[in-house]
């Protein structure tokens, strides 16, 4: 499976197919790096949103490069990316995951880089063109 860029994510003109996602949240475990067949990293994170009535756990994938740090669990983080369903087979079976792909993340507190990643979700929601 080769990375997916923000060039292959973009919106269509029309706005008509839009598959767009923000998640704030905090690690609730440390992520899981992987090194897949064709020499990229997959780097899987459990980002967990506390609301009033409930935490909200959703799974996020990175592809790409093996990053450079990893966070632990409890780091905040807000991600930029698109919902993907993935089909795999374990034992013969067929199973599949729903998850984040992501294209930016930010980590830690850093108001201007969650306004950057926020601006970029609204860049994406609003194409000049």
């Amino acid at each position: 499976m080769s990375a997916l860029s923000a060039s292959k994510l973009a919106p269509s003109a029309a706005l008509q197919d839009l598959n767009l996602v923000v998640v704030c949240g905090h690690l609730s475990s440390d992520p899981v790096v992987r090194e897949l067949p064709s020499g990229d990293h997959l780097v899987q994170y459990e980002v967990s949103a506390v609301f009033p009535d409930a935490t909200v756990s959703t799974p996020v994938v990175q592809f790409g490069e093996r990053p450079r740090t990893v966070p632990k669990a409890g780091e905040n983080v807000a991600v930029l990316g698109v919902v993907r369903r993935r089909f795999y087979r374990v034992g013969g079976s067929t199973h599949s995951r729903t998850e984040v792909v992501a294209t930016r993340l930010v980590f830690g507190n850093d108001k201007r880089r969650r306004k950057a990643l926020f601006a970029a979700a609204v860049r994406d929601l609003a194409p000049d063109r």
